[in-house]
């Protein structure tokens, strides 16, 4: 099974899960979402409901994602962006938010990743997730 789609998205979400904040209620810790972060997976979350695929992926996949960023400065179409954020970061959220949409059960079934930054004239995420 292989799906795979390109979101258009002026700007790309750069925030991450490890963004989330914690505060002390009775001696205990509660960990929150800032807005930043909540408006992240809210984005994710519609652009990528809209793909999901009738049956959930079983077993090991491959998860490819190019994250294209807005072309600034001397950057040009095609480029690779070697400027934070870092791919390790962009994608954890992304692959929460398709555990959630039920692109499978879990994501630890990503067993082979492929996180790519370009500078880009149409900006956006390309997605493809592919059983193995």
């Amino acid at each position: 099974m292989v799906i795979d789609f390109f979101i258009v998205m002026k700007k790309v979400p750069t925030v991450t899960h490890q963004e989330k904040q914690v505060h002390v209620v009775n001696g205990k810790p509660v960990f929150y979402e800032p807005d930043e972060l909540k408006a992240a997976r809210a984005k994710l979350s519609a652009h990528l409901g809209q793909h999901v695929p009738e049956k959930r992926f079983v077993g090991p996949v491959r998860l490819t994602t190019w994250w294209c960023f807005p072309v600034t400065g001397k950057h040009k179409n095609g480029e690779y962006k070697t400027s934070k954020p870092d791919t390790d970061n962009l994608v954890k959220l992304l692959k929460d938010v398709m555990t959630e949409l039920h692109f499978w059960k879990d994501d630890a079934q990503v067993a082979s990743e492929v996180i790519e930054k370009y500078w880009a004239d149409l900006p956006g995420i390309y997605v493809k997730v592919e059983s193995l």
